[in-house]
C-alpha cells in the first residue's frame, strides 16, 4: 500500500510540473519579466512547484 501512496504522490507532482511548465511557457517574455521569471528559469519553477504543490 506504500508503494502506492508514493506513486499517486509523484503523479501529482508530475502533473504540478507539466501544468506550471506549460502555463508559464504560455506567458510572453515581458508578462514572464513581471513575476520575475525569465525562460530559462521555468523549469527549475515549475520544479519548485512541484515540491510544493504535492
Amino acid at each position: 500500500m506504500v508503494l502506492w501512496g508514493f506513486l499517486a504522490q509523484q503523479l501529482r507532482r508530475w502533473q504540478v510540473y507539466r501544468q506550471t511548465v506549460v502555463e508559464l511557457s504560455k506567458l510572453d517574455d515581458r508578462s514572464l519579466a513581471d513575476i520575475n521569471v525569465t525562460r530559462s528559469e521555468i523549469h527549475s519553477v515549475a520544479r519548485r512547484a512541484a515540491s510544493i504543490g504535492a
